[in-house]
């Protein structure tokens, strides 16, 4: 660990990610290894697939969950929060200004600057994939794990297609593929393995807690923290599969109408960071109180919570655990496998909702070459597309 890390130094880095980082949670992963393993080197290739690995497995928002094991990475706990706070904030504060009608914007689904972001997502994404699957599934074997795991996510594109990749590939790795060399760089946590064990348990106390407190009590704001909770403890996939939880959870109950829950939900595809951050909006909006910046607030933290929590408890032993030899084994073919799953992604629902007509493909294939041979920052592409589609569709 650096010394000049700081909570600002780390709250500054992602704070720029949060502001520019559109695209979804593919997308995310892809700006996170080329500001942090490309750029500023915090780790290496091999540790990195090993993180996004981790990350898929657990319940949670991966991309986030990521970004505040990175945080763990360089600071301990203050670098967890340092993290999530400048990833989440930006679009957090947006969405919660979106619910009191602040943003005046009206439907921008079809604006061409979002477009714009859309098709640099394709080419932060294509890039993520080529540069992991050169380091992660550099030859036959692990290349077609990669490829059959694209297969079955693309196959049965729910969350239980990406879980089964993983397990499959985990299963495959173990039997099959030599133990990986042990001279990546160490994913080192400053962090007590009993504050682990204490994690671990107050997540499972929560998780079937909450709802128990929340029927005795009766009150709104215990419900509100139990939903969101479960939503974020019980949800693998990101942000598109939580929203059958949480509408289940704020809509029957009469705490916000289907309309502005999908209102609320256009609204997030139009922000960079995280789509938890949904969350923010769906805690202002809904009645009754706790409601507003307080709601927004409460909700937020109830849905992240579990990731924190699940974090600090595994991520003691995850380093130990990762350089055993079957484990070795194991994180190969999970590794080729979080390739495929990427790949998948790259084209649906990357690929299918940005590149429609041929000159996003022009575009996008320009933003790909300025990240891959021009070294541009990604956040200056995004600036960069956005604008380029919004004078495209001007002079169309």
């Amino acid at each position: 660990m650096a010394e000049r890390d700081s909570f600002l130094s780390v709250f500054a880095a992602f704070l720029r990610l949060g502001l520019t980082s559109f695209g979804g949670p593919v997308a995310h992963l892809g700006y996170f290894r080329a500001e942090f393993v490309a750029r500023r080197r915090w780790l290496d290739d091999a540790a990195f697939g090993d993180v996004v690995a981790l990350c898929q497995f657990l319940p949670g928002p991966a991309s986030s969950q990521v970004g505040i094991t990175l945080g763990i990475l360089r600071i301990g706990l203050p670098g967890a929060f340092a993290a999530w706070l400048g990833f989440t904030a930006p679009s957090a504060v947006a969405m919660t200004a979106f619910a009191y009608g602040v943003a005046q914007l009206g439907d921008v689904s079809h604006a061409p600057w979002l477009h714009g972001l859309q098709i640099v997502a394709v080419a932060v994404v294509a890039q993520a994939v080529w540069n992991m699957a050169r380091s992660l599934a550099p030859d036959r074997a692990r290349a077609s794990m990669a490829a059959g795991a694209a297969l079955l996510v693309l196959a049965v594109p729910t969350a239980v297609g990406q879980i089964a990749a993983i397990v499959l590939g985990a299963a495959i790795g173990w039997r099959l593929l030599p133990p990986a060399e042990t001279s990546g760089a160490p994913i080192a946590v400053a962090l007590r393995r009993g504050l682990a064990v204490t994690s671990l348990v107050a997540f499972a106390v929560l998780l079937f807690g909450l709802p128990l407190l929340a029927a005795t009590v009766g009150n709104h704001a215990v419900a509100l923290a139990s939903s969101f909770y479960r939503s974020g403890a019980l949800v693998f996939g990101g942000g598109h599969v939580v929203l059958p939880l949480l509408q289940k959870a704020v809509v029957p109950p009469g705490w916000i109408g289907n309309e502005a829950f999908l209102a609320g939900y256009g609204a997030a595809q139009a922000m960079p960071g995280p789509l938890f951050t949904f969350a923010a909006f769906l805690g202002t909006a809904m009645q009754p109180a706790p409601s507003g910046w307080a709601g927004a607030l409460l909700c937020l933290c109830a849905i992240y919570l579990p990731s924190f929590l699940l974090l600090v408890g595994v991520l003691p032993f995850w380093d130990a655990l990762r350089r055993r030899a079957a484990v070795r084994s194991a994180l190969k073919g999970i590794n080729a496998a979080v390739v495929g799953i990427l790949l998948a992604a790259l084209y649906t629902p990357v690929w299918t909702s940005a590149i429609l007509a041929p000159q996003d493909f022009a575009l996008g294939l320009a933003a790909f070459l300025l990240l891959a041979f021009w070294r541009v920052p990604p956040w200056l592409v995004v600036v960069l597309g956005g604008a380029a589609a919004s004078a495209l569709a001007a002079f169309a």
